[in-house]
Parts: structure tokens; C-alpha cells; sequence
């Protein structure tokens, strides 16, 4: 079956699923990577590394901590295992509306921006690059692929900050 880019899926293609929902006026966003069939295993490992970089961003997520906490727990979690985080996209606040202040990098030193308070709704969504962090859209002004042609993997959940661990908001 063809995408919107008219390119055909094939054995080994890594794909982020990315969607949003609207629920009594809120807002929620969540995404996904699979691959298709049999996977390399450098691309099995991208994929459970970016996992891994969503888990770590939600953990920083508590009261107390500040934002940049959060980006910089999804950039140890992505280069510590050889990967990079992308960096021309980020996540960010949500609630009523898709696209909220704050934004939410996936790099950057830790103890930096505001101070995260309980009730805050974020979505956290790092996508982590095999490769060099840039990234190109494609003609179809909608396909985004990585500038140097390596795999990416996405990963993001809704999540609110609580007195203790955040609440994820998506499941998928």
C-alpha cells in the first residue's frame, strides 16, 4: 500500500505513527515507531533506545524539576547509546490547543527554564536520529526524513505532572 508520498512500505522500513485525538475540548498526542517485518538490528536498537528516551523524559517530568530536566535526561538516554536527538523539533505543552507553550527540546543541559508545576500537561516526543540530529522535509511539504539518510525513531505521550511520577495521558 502507497503513503501519502506514494512510496510503497518494504521489509526493514522504520515508520513513526504520530496522532492526535480531542476529547471534551483536550487535547492529546502520541506517536509510535515500528518497523516493517524484519528489522536490522541497528534498527531494533534505535527504536528501543528512542523508548527508552520517552521513559526518561517522563521520569524527569516531576514537580519541582525544571523543563530543561526533561531535555536533558532524553539526550543522555539518546547519546549514551550512540544516537542523536533531532533537534529542529520539539515537544511541547498541550491542553486545550495541539501546540502549547512551553516547548519542550530533546537536548540541552539540565536545571535550565521554568520550574514544572503539578497540573502541567506536556507532550514529551523524542525523535532520535542513527545519524547526524538534522532533518529535511520532503517535496510533499508533509515527509520528514533525516537530512544524512540514516533510520529515525519517534516516540511521545501526553503525560501531566504530578506530586510524584507523571501520569501518562496517552496509551498506545
Amino acid at each position: 500500500m502507497a503513503g501519502r508520498g506514494g512510496r510503497v512500505l518494504q521489509e526493514g522500513d522504520v515508520i513513526a505513527i504520530d496522532v492526535g485525538a480531542i476529547y471534551n475540548g483536550f487535547q492529546g498526542d502520541a506517536a509510535i515507531t515500528v518497523g516493517v517485518g524484519k528489522v536490522s538490528p541497528e534498527a531494533k536498537r534505535l527504536i528501543d533506545t528512542a523508548r527508552r528516551s520517552l521513559e526518561a523524559g517522563i521520569a524527569a517530568a516531576q514537580e519541582g524539576a525544571h523543563l530543561s530536566d526533561i531535555s536533558a535526561a532524553i539526550q543522555f538516554c539518546a547519546e549514551s547509546a550512540g544516537f542523536s536527538p533531532v533537534r529542529q523539533y520539539v515537544g511541547h505543552g498541550i491542553g486545550r490547543e495541539m501546540h502549547e507553550k512551553p516547548q519542550i527540546p530533546n537536548f540541552g543541559p539540565p536545571g535550565k527554564g521554568p520550574v514544572l508545576k503539578r497540573g502541567m500537561t506536556l507532550a514529551l516526543e523524542p525523535m532520535i536520529n542513527a545519524g547526524g540530529w538534522a532533518t529535511k522535509v520532503l517535496p510533499d511539504r508533509w515527509t520528514v526524513v533525516t537530512a544524512d539518510g540514516s533510520l529515525s525513531a519517534h516516540f511521545e505521550h501526553t503525560i501531566a505532572v504530578t506530586n510524584g511520577v507523571a501520569e501518562i495521558l496517552t496509551v498506545i
